[in-house]
Formats: structure tokens, C-alpha cells, sequence
């Protein structure tokens, strides 16, 4: 089906990231030059050798804390000299920063891109409980204009949606309440072995069930939490990476594919458009979910993470319920550990490149406190509804 797998030519070759704080007390481009400076570093490179500098979704509403530093913030304040940056809005959400550099890169535009992603959500909501209501969304943040179908029904929030596909799961796949729970306690399991982790507390399957209903059936533990923090990544050309200083983590595959329209609600309440996402990635690779050794999975809200699952074939078309219950195969030394910084649950909510940032920590060894066993094989995937991407790691 494709031609030209460029990502194949790309590689991850250091990661960064700041302090993660609810709230934080360093400014945005605190948070954001602490995590780059560090990615660099962490290449064993130094501020001129990079030539791109990308993120997702970029300067935005002059400062909104779902993305209050850009691309051209960032290279004034590092002093860059690049030959290419971008920013892009939808897309493939999350993961767009990493996917639009390694073209970048791919394209013979430059040899190394800076990937970052900041947010300050839990500083705003200090002063604005209200700051992620859908309500409160820019034009320039979410393609705002889809937002007004939904608003006047009292949609207020994401969870209202994602607790249709929630529900929709349940009844079509008897899936149970205490199976959903496993995703919410294993994030905060985890967590409890990240020192940068915001929710440490032990909880209990008796702690979850008496939490906060929200919309029906999600509960509080299954929201994700808000942060400040900025995580950073280097793409290096491949035959460049050679000259840094760990052993390159292969982009091996991407997907980014939408096959459906672009709606919340007009498509099938179990799939959504990760499962687009899914068959692009693994038609654009010879390994299969059989080699994947961790996953790094999308938990903005728990349910999201069983249908990343079942969209990557992880496990069976709705059985994600029967895959997590229990929680041993996705627990640290379970078959297929999954958020292993605690996810967005309990970890914080650092939107999409943390998880890219923990599955390289995995890979290379260095996730201290929470290493799993040694694998070669990682996957990421961010995004829900219709707009989401993965990557299949390698680390060669």
C-alpha cells in the first residue's frame, strides 16, 4: 500500500522532561526549557546542532495553558538556528509534533528536530475551575466550530462523550465496571513508582468503586489529571543518530490514517478512528502485536486505553474487559505492561509525548523503580475519538 516508509529513516536519540507539578511553580518556559535542554543533553548533543523544532498543537490563543509555548517561543529562547518548524492543529493530536518532524527529517529538511509539548492546565484552573470546559475552547485550539453542536445539549466535557463509548462497550461487550476499574489501579500501581508522578496514594478496587460518578459509567478515577510540565524528544536523521550517545530507538511504523468522518458521535460508539490508526501502523511493518513488549497507551479517560487495545490488536475486538481483569497480564511483570509512569490517571496529564518519553525509558533500561522486563519492542498511542496516532518503537 505505501511506497516511501520514511519514518523508517528517522530514530529517537534523547528525551527530557521537566518537573511535573499541580500546579507548578515555574513559568511555561521554565517548565519548557527544562525539558528541552534536557533532551539534548541527553543525545550527547548540544543547542546548534539542531536543525528543526516541532510540537502540537503550537502557539496558541497567545498563551492558553493547553499549549502556552511554540515553536517560535522556543527557538527565540534557545537561540536556534533552524532550517525547519511546525506546528499543526489536529491531525493526528498529540503525537502530530513527532509524526510532521520525522517527515521533516525524512524529506531532507533537517538532521535534528526538537519535539516538545507543554501545558499548564492545573496553574489555570487555580484561577478557573472552568479553563477545559468545552465551552471555554478556542477556535484556534480544537477546531471549535465542531464544538457548537455539542455545547447546547450540556456537553460540557469530554467525559460526557467518551461515557457513550464507555457505556456503548459495556452493552455490547459485557464489559463490567470492576474489568474498567483495572486501568485506573494499575496507572495508580505504577505511579506510586514514579517520583515525578502527581497521585502516589495507594488506591483500592474499594477506593475506585466509591468515587465520584462523573457521567455514567465513569467515575473520577477515571479522568485523567491536570499538570504543568513540558516533555522533550530528539528525532535524528538515522545515519546521524550513529553519533549520538545511546543506542537509537527506531521509529519502525506510524499511523495517522482517518477513514471516517470527522465527528465524536456519528461513528461506532466501540471503535472510533484508532482503529484507522491501528491498520495504517501495522501495514507499514512486518512485526505484529505479538512483539510488542510494553505499551504506552492514551488514558485522558480510562476507556480510551481498552479501545487503544483492542484498535492495536492487543487483544480481541472487545475483550479488552477480559484481557485487564485482574490486572496481572498489563501489571509491570504482566504479559503486556502498560502506562508504566502511571499513565494519565495518576502520572498527569502530560498530553501525548509523555508516553513517548516513558516507552524510550523503558527501552533503554533507565525507568528506575519501574522497569519492566528487557524488550525491544514499544508502542505509543495518543488521541481519542476522531483524531489520534500511534508509533512502533525499536530500539535496534
Amino acid at each position: 500500500m505505501f511506497d516511501h516508509r520514511y519514518e523508517k529513516q528517522v530514530a529517537i536519540t534523547g528525551v527530557g522532561q521537566s518537573e511535573v507539578g499541580r500546579p507548578s511553580n515555574k513559568s511555561a518556559m521554565r517548565l519548557t526549557l527544562d525539558a528541552c535542554l534536557e533532551a539534548i543533553a541527553d543525545a550527547g548533543l548540544e543547542r546548534k546542532d539542531i536543525d528543526g523544532v516541532a510540537c502540537w498543537p503550537g502557539d496558541n490563543h497567545n498563551g492558553d495553558p493547553f499549549s502556552p509555548v511554540g515553536p517560535t517561543a522556543l527557538k527565540t529562547a534557545l537561540g536556534l538556528n533552524v532550517n525547519w518548524f511546525g506546528a499543526g492543529y489536529e491531525g493526528p493530536g498529540p503525537l502530530a509534533g513527532m509524526i510532521n518532524g520525522a517527515m521533516a527529517i525524512a524529506a531532507g529538511l533537517c538532521k535534528h528536530v526538537l519535539v516538545f509539548r507543554t501545558i499548564t492546565e492545573a496553574s489555570a484552573r487555580v484561577h478557573n475551575k472552568q479553563v477545559g470546559s468545552l465551552t471555554s475552547k478556542t477556535q484556534g485550539r480544537d477546531s471549535s466550530y465542531a464544538w457548537q453542536w455539542f455545547t447546547p445539549f450540556n456537553v460540557l466535557s469530554g467525559i460526557n462523550l467518551m461515557a457513550l463509548y464507555a457505556q456503548r462497550h459495556f452493552h455490547e461487550y459485557g464489559t463490567r465496571p470492576e474489568q474498567l476499574a483495572q486501568i485506573a489501579l494499575t496507572c495508580r500501581q505504577n505511579a506510586q513508582r514514579n517520583p515525578k508522578a502527581i497521585y502516589r496514594t495507594p488506591m483500592s478496587m474499594d477506593d475506585y468503586m466509591a468515587s465520584r460518578m462523573i457521567s455514567t459509567p465513569l467515575r473520577m478515577f477515571d479522568c485523567d489529571v491536570h499538570c504543568d510540565g513540558s516533555t522533550a524528544i530528539i528525532l535524528s536523521r538515522k545515519d546521524a543518530a550513529r553519533d549520538t550517545r545511546h543506542t537509537p530507538i527506531r521509529i519502525e511504523a506510524m499511523g495517522a490514517a482517518l477513514n471516517q468522518p470527522w465527528s465524536w458521535d456519528q461513528i461506532s460508539l466501540t471503535q472510533m478512528a484508532a482503529f484507522d490508526v491501528g491498520r495504517m501502523m501495522w501495514s507499514r511493518t512486518d512485526y505484529t502485536p505479538a512483539d510488542v513488549g510494553s505499551a504506552q497507551l492514551y488514558d485522558g479517560f480510562s476507556i480510551l486505553t481498552m479501545i487503544w487495545m483492542e484498535a492495536l490488536g492487543l487483544c480481541p475486538v472487545g475483550g479488552s474487559g477480559a484481557f485487564v481483569e485482574g490486572g496481572q497480564r498489563i501489571a509491570l511483570d504482566g504479559q503486556l505492561p502498560i502506562n508504566t509512569n502511571g499513565g494519565q490517571l495518576s502520572g498527569g496529564r502530560t498530553h501525548g509525548l509523555g508516553y513517548v518519553h516513558e516507552a524510550c525509558l523503558q527501552l533503554w533500561g533507565r525507568a528506575e523503580g519501574r522497569q519492566t522486563k528487557a524488550h525491544n519492542v514499544s508502542t505509543v498511542a495518543a488521541g481519542g475519538g476522531p483524531l489520534g496516532g500511534s508509533l512502533l518503537l525499536v530500539k535496534e
